[in-house]
């Protein structure tokens, strides 16, 4: 495949929106000089924080539990104070919104309209708690009747949710495959601020958590775990922990993030710290033209019209954390070992597909296929050839299983 494809820069995963946090950088910075005076500039913040939390002599953490603990905070948190009524504030707004996704997340159907009825299917919504006690909105599709022959669980990628997998669901039913898929914090049904991730790490936590309690409920079945975009960077690190593929027959990733670059270096050099003082910020100006995911227009539209589909500009410690697990990934390639396919269209402007290429030729796994699609864009299972594509999946998991 020639090296002649361009890659839109700083992905936000499978919302198929290229979100440049500093795209115009460039023209703002005339020399070397101006970068280097921008970075000092941002050291000296950055410095100047730890020594503030080095004086007050315990961690964050400590001082939050300590607030607790203490019966002179419980008035401050009833109102007491500016701050803490303002932040109160934003807690409610934000738990409204958890409640009003999730009643949106309970009411949509997992019946596909396209598929005419659940085609012997028993589908069913649950919450599991988190690594961090914080409830995630999971979905099954289980065939109703016969033994299932394997498991297949769904990590979406950023800024959609599970529920968009209805049709890929039931094509995996009708072959005797059970489906589980989970919204990640902060998106579909689950707890958190719509569309912020604080930590990637959370995510792969998560989704032991979830393979964990699947494995438990169907021992014996073989299970794989399939993940989109970000999800699929999700999947693969997951995959790295040896307890997580020990239970796992193989992976799938469909369009995986793992070439990310920023705009321009000083976003580098700066955005762990920007991250850390202003991880919810979002640059208002960044998301005007969305670039295309699917060459189906109806596609197009059905997830752009989608209330649980998070369409706002990228906050500063999710673009962070796609670089920081982008960057881990890329340099531990070579010990990749558990069995894997991973498909990518050649014509996707969010992910790179010779990433992807690099990942087969470069993973120590011994089952290990590719399949790149000539001229297709990044929602992979959303393109016109979306059976095609499910029932190459499908086709794999049956071999990796003989």
């Amino acid at each position: 495949m020639e090296r002649s494809v361009a890659v839109e820069e700083l992905t936000s995963g499978a919302s198929g929106r290229i979100i440049p946090v500093f795209r115009n950088i460039r023209r703002s910075v005339p020399s070397p000089r101006s970068v280097l005076r921008i970075f000092v500039f941002f050291h000296a913040i950055f410095l100047w924080f730890l020594l503030v939390l080095r004086r007050s002599g315990r961690s964050p953490i400590c001082s939050k539990a300590a607030a607790a603990s203490s019966p002179l905070a419980s008035p401050r948190r009833k109102g007491g104070g500016r701050g803490p009524r303002k932040g109160w504030r934003v807690a409610k707004a934000e738990e409204e919104d958890v409640r009003r996704r999730r009643a949106l997340a309970e009411e949509l159907s997992m019946v596909h309209p396209s598929d005419g009825g659940d085609g012997g299917c028993r589908c069913e919504t649950f919450v599991l708690l988190g690594s961090r006690r914080n409830a995630l909105f999971c979905r099954s599709w289980v065939p109703a009747a016969g033994r299932m022959r394997g498991i297949l669980v769904i990590i979406h990628g950023l800024n959609e949710h599970s529920g968009r997998y209805a049709h890929f669901a039931k094509q995996l039913t009708s072959c005797n495959f059970g489906v589980y898929a989970m919204d990640w914090i902060g998106h579909g049904g689950s707890d958190g601020l719509h569309g912020y991730v604080p930590s990637l790490d959370y995510v792969v936590e998560d989704t032991g958590i979830f393979v964990e309690k699947i494995k438990s409920e169907n021992p014996g079945v073989p299970c794989f775990l399939f993940g989109h975009s970000t999800g699929g960077a999700v999947v693969l690190k997951a995959a790295s922990c040896p307890c997580i593929e020990a239970m796992l027959e193989g992976i799938i990733l469909t369009s995986p993030a793992l070439r990310v670059k920023p705009t321009h270096p000083i976003v580098g050099a700066v955005a762990p710290i920007v991250s850390l003082l202003l991880p919810k910020y979002q640059f208002k100006g960044a998301n005007k033209r969305g670039i295309p995911v699917s060459r189906d227009p109806a596609a197009m539209l059905a997830k752009y019209s989608d209330p649980l589909v998070y369409t706002g500009p990228i906050r500063v410690r999710t673009g962070h954390e796609i670089l920081r697990i982008s960057s881990y990934l890329l340099q531990n390639l070579k010990s990749v070992t558990i069995p894997f396919l991973v498909l990518h269209g050649t014509a996707d402007r969010v992910t790179d597909p010779l990433a992807s290429q690099d990942l087969y030729n470069e993973a120590a796994s011994v089952f290990k296929d590719i399949k790149l699609y000539e001229g297709f864009l990044h929602d992979l299972l959303f393109e016109p050839e979306r059976d095609e594509i499910g029932a190459d999946i499908i086709d794999w998991m049956k071999k990796r299983l003989q």
